[in-house]
């Protein structure tokens, strides 16, 4: 297996060389799959992911505030992505296979910056959104997401650098933006539970009023509780 061109010690371009060079060993095939896999598959995973996690919040108690919380996790993606591009212009750091001979690239052609990685932006952005949303899928988002940086590395279009920086901007879009991403989306999805679009938000039989739902993030009471409770102070005022 040839190595890369290297001038002195670096430990980025070392780790690049060892997971490229699984790809020049690999059968074409696999080469193939893999191409697939990290330019679209994992990204039409999550895409699936997201689906499976809004038919599922849809028929929790409190369908408006968990429907609410699994949208921030694509707008998270896209804004993520939107960072990415000042970010990339500015450190205008060449593609690995541009500087380093001996590379198997998978995708040859791309012309653009290497840092950071926007599949790895998008990928981490959207798994820890959906982990703030519901742990179970959050955890399964961002198994993909770390599959991804694999990928990229694997392909030989990203150092590993890159993909560590793709996640740390998705991961902090994701984080620090999630609070006012809810207060602007909660009274939304709750307006859309009281619609004809109701079905966006909440399915056919589910009380969108039960459980933590969109009233500045209370817990609203059914009205069967509420009953109970008029019937509780009724008896106490005739006693």
């Amino acid at each position: 297996m040839a190595g890369l061109a290297l001038e002195g010690p670096n430990p980025d371009v070392d780790v690049l060389d060892g997971i490229n060079g699984l790809a020049k060993d690999a059968p074409h095939w696999a080469n193939k799959a893999m191409e697939y896999i990290g330019e679209y598959g994992i990204i039409a995973g999550l895409g699936v992911l997201c689906l499976i996690a809004w038919w599922s919040a849809r028929r929790r108690p409190g369908a408006p505030t968990a429907v609410a919380g699994l949208v921030w996790a694509p707008l998270a993606a896209g804004l993520a992505l939107l960072a990415n591009i000042p970010i990339r212009n500015f450190v205008e750091r060449p593609r690995p296979f541009k500087d380093h001979a001996g590379l198997e690239v998978l995708i040859p052609g791309k012309s653009d910056f290497s840092f950071v990685s926007d599949h790895a932006t998008l990928t981490m952005a959207v798994g820890v959104g959906l982990f703030l949303a519901h742990r179970k899928y959050g955890l399964i988002g961002i198994a993909l997401a770390l599959a991804e940086g694999f990928c990229r590395v694997y392909m030989g279009v990203h150092y590993p650098t890159d993909v560590i920086g793709g996640f740390a901007l998705g991961t902090a879009v994701a984080l620090l933006l999630a609070p006012l991403a809810q207060a602007l989306l909660v009274p939304l999805t709750t307006a859309i539970a009281r619609s004809k679009l109701a079905w966006l938000v909440r399915a056919p039989g589910v009380d969108g009023s039960t459980g933590p739902d969109a009233e500045g993030g209370r817990v609203v009471a059914t009205g069967s509780a509420m009953g109970r409770g008029q019937k509780e102070r009724d008896k106490d005022l005739a006693a």
